[in-house]
């Protein structure tokens, strides 16, 4: 599918309008309450399932499956970042009041990040045959390893983007209310919500190669693919506040996502041989049948369990 220059602009112009109303109405920086992180969650997927059917009824049903299948993987790889945006607030203690701020900003970073990706991807895939098996064979690899290394400790405060800002940009060592940059003594520093905001992004970057290369193994179409990513993430933030808590009873999801990521690993090398590409109603099952049986799963293996998240530690300080 090629969408012509309005469809792109109607969207910019409605994604604009979407992030414009959520930041207006947390704009007191108040605590996300499950209430309302669920009534906006079910309003991020009604419009991400809208514009499915809007698609089907502009496109046909070819595309919308398409996008469908894109939505759905990319909406189930969104909640191993919810893994990682609870284990990076937890790491650095950030204040409750404050978490929607960064996730808000951080959600901007991972539409760029995105676009970015997408248009990379789909130009290479489009100019060279072979960078199917390449990219095929690096969501093997990582489907491998997040099924078999999911447990490896991770330390935020390590990453080489969060290192390096700490180098070069001065940076105080406490939270100063929303603020990204205070003053301290006469000048400009910026504060701890800063490092966790790039925090954030950095491992946020890593998993936007991840589903930006799962997605293109359904379709190169940078439109769909864009839509789907873009749908899916809008609605990141929400789904943190909502599933905060239920986060320990995941405990088998990284197999459903990492046979996922293989999955869409095999179909991309297999859409370059004779096989070709293979049917979206089959890819749309996979998905569907795979979540469920990895929430299944992990649900009934901790019925028992609280739903609580970890208290947060204090985290080493710059």
């Amino acid at each position: 599918m090629s969408a012509p220059w309005w469809a792109w602009l109607a969207l910019t112009v409605a994604i604009a309008a979407m992030l414009a109303v959520d930041l207006f109405l947390h704009r007191d920086n108040h605590v996300i309450g499950f209430r309302e992180a669920a009534i906006w969650s079910t309003i991020w997927i009604a419009a991400g399932l809208a514009f499915g059917v809007l698609l089907w009824l502009w496109q046909g049903g070819d595309v919308a499956g398409t996008y469908f299948a894109g939505y759905l993987i990319e909406k189930a790889l969104s909640i191993d970042n919810v893994f990682v945006f609870a284990l990076v607030f937890t790491y650095f203690a950030v204040p409750a009041s404050v978490q929607h701020k960064v996730l808000f900003w951080g959600v901007i970073g991972a539409l760029l990040f995105r676009l970015v990706f997408i248009f990379l991807g789909a130009e290479l895939l489009e100019t060279f045959f072979w960078t199917a098996y390449v990219f095929g064979a690096f969501l093997v690899y990582t489907g491998w390893k997040m099924a078999f290394k999911h447990d490896a400790e991770v330390h935020p405060d390590r990453n080489v983007i969060v290192r390096l800002v700490r180098r070069f940009i001065p940076t105080d060592a406490r939270y100063h209310g929303h603020r990204f940059f205070t003053r301290v003594d006469g000048s400009r520093v910026a504060t701890l919500l800063f490092v966790v905001l790039i925090a954030v992004e950095a491992t946020d970057l890593i998993f936007a190669i991840d589903s930006v290369a799962a997605i293109l193994a359904i379709t190169t179409s940078t439109f769909v693919v864009w839509t789907a990513n873009a749908f899916a993430v809008l609605g990141l933030r929400s789904l943190y506040f909502c599933l905060a808590g239920l986060l320990r009873r995941f405990v088998h999801l990284h197999y459903g996502l990492a046979f996922l990521l293989a999955f869409a690993g095999v179909k991309l090398i297999l859409s370059e041989t004779p096989v070709g590409k293979l049917p979206i109603p089959l890819t749309l099952g996979v998905i569907v049948a795979t979540l469920a049986i990895s929430i299944g799963w992990s649900l009934a293996a901790t019925r028992s369990q609280p739903t609580a998240t970890a208290e947060p530690h204090t985290p080493a300080r710059p």
